[in-house]
């Protein structure tokens, strides 16, 4: 499997592009500020073809390139419907002061294709199954993607900006819940094998085992928690 990964634009934000190898479709993470063109070489590195874009939630820094990207390739891109309305209006995520800061006359637009994800559903795309579970707490419609083991691989987990190395994603912005973050952290997270890949929308990789032993947020839900495997 291939999963090549870039923090892109001003906000550091990780953009993934996912394959089972080299030559092979591919799956697009998150490809928020300035990342079309560092997904553009990763493609031509690896000759890869894109089937989709998959956003874990509608802030601007996840989803800037969303459009640019959808249209190179022609692909659709798939976001949770409580989060869809972002697309096109983005300043309702963040602050009026700030979005006026940011956008100025800037306006944005969906991607010609968008489809609707749901808790639960499983993607079948580019070879492989994307696991989605629907995490409020940072957004309404902020969701995860989980992969399961592929050989040597261990599971992965996209967790947007639902679980950091070392902390959780920020709640106060507009349609951020605290308390419904950590019923998604004890409900989404927790169960995941010790041995799960993190790979968060900011910061380094890390592992849920890790987190469950060290993140004081996961550790306030499940106290005395010891590891765990298997699904």
């Amino acid at each position: 499997m291939i999963i090549a990964g870039f923090p892109a634009g001003a906000w550091g934000t990780n953009c993934y592009v996912v394959a089972p190898a080299k030559g092979e479709e591919c799956v697009i993470v998150d490809p928020g500020q300035d990342a079309f063109d560092g997904v553009q070489e990763i493609l031509r590195e690896n000759r890869l073809r894109p089937v989709a874009v998959l956003l874990t939630h509608g802030h601007l820094d996840h989803m800037w390139s969303v459009v640019p990207v959808c249209d190179e390739h022609k692909v659709p891109a798939w976001i949770h419907p409580d989060d869809r309305e972002l697309l096109s209006d983005p300043g309702k995520g963040i602050s009026r002061a700030l979005g006026q800061q940011i956008f100025g006359d800037m306006t944005f637009t969906e991607p010609d294709e968008v489809r609707e994800l749901s808790d639960g559903a499983v993607l079948d795309l580019a070879g492989l199954e994307f696991q989605v579970r629907h995490a409020p707490g940072h957004t309404k419609g902020s969701v995860t993607f989980g992969t399961g083991e592929d050989g040597d691989i261990p599971p992965v987990f996209y967790s947007g900006d639902l679980l950091f190395a070392g902390s959780i994603g920020r709640t106060d912005l507009p349609g951020g819940d605290h308390a419904e973050m950590l019923r998604s952290l004890s409900r989404v997270v927790l169960p995941l094998p010790d041995e799960t890949v993190v790979l968060s929308g900011h910061g380094p990789q890390t592992t849920i085992g890790r987190e469950r032993a060290t993140n004081p947020y996961l550790q306030e839900l499940a106290p005395g928690s010891g590891p765990r495997r298997g699904m």
